[in-house]
């Protein structure tokens, strides 16, 4: 035998002389969950019709969904055709592109490092 192995029977043997014994056969009845005071938990059937809040030709519509998004949308948000507190468009500026630089400045030949006072 591995030690694997004895291990394993030595374990099986003290469960078997320590461990409790239990039958599960029997009637066994379990109303742990019952409330006090009530006698039955109200229960469900999988075949009774259940309350479902989509309804088919109206639910999925284009009219629904703009319906939805009239609803979603905060009108005190807007002033003048823009969001408030959002930056007018064009007020920010990123400088000139490659392009528009001036040709020493493009090819190389003239470009002066920002670092050479440090």
């Amino acid at each position: 035998m591995t030690d694997k192995s004895n291990y394993r029977a030595a374990d099986d043997k003290y469960e078997a002389q320590n461990d409790e014994k239990f039958d599960p056969s029997g009637d066994l009845n379990d109303s742990s969950y019952v409330r006090p005071g009530d006698s039955t938990v109200p229960v469900q059937k999988d075949s009774a019709p259940v309350e479902d809040p989509v309804q088919p030709p109206t639910s999925n519509s284009d009219a629904q969904l703009e319906q939805d998004e009239r609803e979603a949308i905060d009108k005190g948000n807007i002033v003048k055709g823009r969001i408030r507190h959002a930056k007018p468009t064009g007020s920010y500026s990123e400088g000139p592109d490659e392009d528009q630089l001036p040709k020493e400045v493009a090819s190389g030949a003239d470009g002066t490092s920002s670092t050479r006072g440090l």
